[in-house]
């Protein structure tokens, strides 16, 4: 597990590559623009914006107003597993089967800082070690109940690490579990009361349309956005429409192909860049992508 992951997962294989940047409107994957045509308000890209708009007002309002969006994975590990163990410890980690060899405290060490790597600062409250566990293991998507030999945590420290947040990297209090029979330290982010979003319902025989954007770069006096999604090959010559969707506390990024796509075009794909032009400037919102409305890193330009 890393201490960095896309909240959005791809089924291609990316390669890297410089992209042409172009205004809002559409995109060509040959670095040839056309003119903007803005689609219908009511067509299903910007329905689907709405409601990611709507869950992160609902989320915000739920988690107090909090000012951190994390955007990368929680839970972590330091080391790798020792071979007589690997099998069995990384799935019992996955599974989220991890008990305490006895009571971990249940005292909150109160406000920690949360210090981003480009300055500003934040004093959050912090998690008990007995309250981070629990939520590491609530975090686990297809729980192992009864196939795994648990895991079992000896102690639990405060410590600090880097965790991906909706605007760049920043030191958070982490806890470090020990665990028993190994090297290996696992770690859970320890901040408090941050803002999460639950996706939408998603239906495998009518998923959500779009593209996803992976990262933005941008000012907060700026209206200027770039954002980075995965696309075709240059040969492809498929074209994207690119636009913003926004709310005073979010700017959601429409990415979508063209409807003449080339289906015959491979399977790899190449990291596009494409800027953006904002209703207003970004200011201290967060950057989401179209289709599950999730929060993505947003960088300095």
């Amino acid at each position: 597990m890393g201490t960095t992951a896309r909240s959005a997962a791809f089924s291609v294989v990316v390669a890297f590559a410089t992209a042409a940047c172009s205004v809002n409107g559409f995109l060509s994957a040959d670095s040839t623009t056309i003119p903007i045509v803005q689609p219908q308000a009511t067509d299903r890209l910007h329905r689907q914006a709405q409601e990611a708009l709507d869950r992160w007002a609902q989320a915000v309002k739920d988690n107090g107003g909090s000012t951190i969006t994390f955007t990368g994975a929680l839970t972590s590990q330091i080391g790798d597993w020792e071979s007589a163990v690997a099998t069995k410890d990384k799935a019992a980690l996955l599974g989220g089967a991890i008990v305490a060899a006895s009571p971990l405290s249940e005292e909150r060490p109160g406000k920690r800082e949360v210090r981003w790597t480009d300055g500003p600062k934040v004093d959050a409250q912090v998690l008990s070690a007995a309250q981070a566990l629990q939520e590491l293991i609530a975090d686990v998507a297809k729980p192992c109940k009864t196939s795994c030999t648990p895991l079992e945590v000896t102690d639990a420290n405060l410590a600090t690490s880097l965790a991906e947040t909706s605007t760049g990297p920043a030191e958070v209090p982490t806890w470090v579990f020990t665990l028993q029979g190994t090297a290996v330290r696992i770690t859970r982010v320890a901040v408090d009361r941050s803002v999460t979003v639950t996706p939408g319902p998603w239906n495998v025989d009518d998923p959500p349309v779009g593209i996803s954007i992976v990262a933005a770069r941008g000012e907060p006096d700026s209206a200027t956005l770039e954002v980075d999604f995965v696309g075709a090959q240059a040969a492809c010559k498929i074209e994207y429409r690119v636009e913003p969707v926004e709310s005073d506390q979010a700017v959601v990024v429409i990415v979508a192909e063209r409807p003449e796509t080339d289906h015959g075009c491979p399977a790899i794909g190449v990291m596009d860049t494409v800027e953006v032009t904002l209703g207003a400037p970004l200011g201290d919102r967060v950057v989401l992508e179209g289709r599950q409305g999730l929060p993505v890193p947003v960088s300095a330009q």
